[in-house]
C-alpha cells in the first residue's frame, strides 16, 4: 500500500481555502480523498541484526572448535571429478561414512565438477571458503575440508 508520498498525482492546491463552505483541502493525495494514500499502511518488518566482524569471526571459532570436540571434523587432500556425476560424490560420502548424515564440505577454491556432482543431494553441501559460516558449521553433523581451504580459514580466523 502506498502512503499519500508515494501516490502519484499533482501537489497542487485543489480549492481556494476559505469561502467554499467546505473543509479546508490542500491535495488530493490525501488519505480523506478517493484514490488517496493509506494512513500507516503496513510495512514489512527488517529483523536483520547487525554484527561485528570479530563477533562472527568468534562465533565461527567456536563452532568449528565444538565440532573439533565431537571429532566431527575430517581433512582431505584435494580431490576433483573429470566430469560431474553424483555417483562419484555418494562414493566418497560411503568412503567417509556419512551417506545418511548432514555434511559440509569446504573446498580452498570453487570446483564446479564436485559441486555440480553435490547439489542434488539433500544432506550434503559443497561450499567454498569465503562462504563459511557459523550457521553452515553448526547445521552439519560433520564438516569435511579439503587442504585447498585450510590455509584460508587460518588465516581468517586469526584476525
Amino acid at each position: 500500500s502506498k502512503e499519500r508520498a508515494e501516490i502519484v498525482g499533482s501537489t497542487r492546491k485543489i480549492k481556494k481555502q476559505k469561502g467554499t463552505g467546505t473543509a479546508r483541502a490542500g491535495s488530493i493525495k490525501s488519505p480523506l480523498f478517493k484514490g488517496g494514500g493509506r494512513i500507516f499502511g503496513p510495512r514489512p518488518k527488517d529483523y536483520t541484526q547487525k554484527l561485528n566482524k570479530n563477533v562472527k569471526r568468534l562465533a565461527r571459532r567456536s563452532a568449528l572448535s565444538m565440532k573439533s570436540n565431537e571429532n566431527a571434523i575430517v581433512v582431505l587432500e584435494d580431490f576433483s571429478f573429470e566430469q560431474p556425476r553424483t555417483k562419484d560424490f555418494i562414493a566418497v560420502l560411503k568412503a567417509l561414512g556419512l551417506e545418511n548424515k548432514k555434511s559440509l564440505f569446504v573446498l580452498g577454491d570453487l570446483n564446479n565438477n564436485v559441486y555440480l556432482s553435490s547439489r542434488n543431494l539433500a544432506g550434503s553441501e559443497v561450499i567454498t571458503n569465503s562462504e563459511l559460516s557459523t550457521y553452515k558449521i553448526l547445521n552439519a553433523n560433520s564438516v569435511v575440508f579439503l587442504e585447498g581451504a585450510l590455509e584460508a580459514i587460518e588465516s581468517n580466523l586469526k584476525k
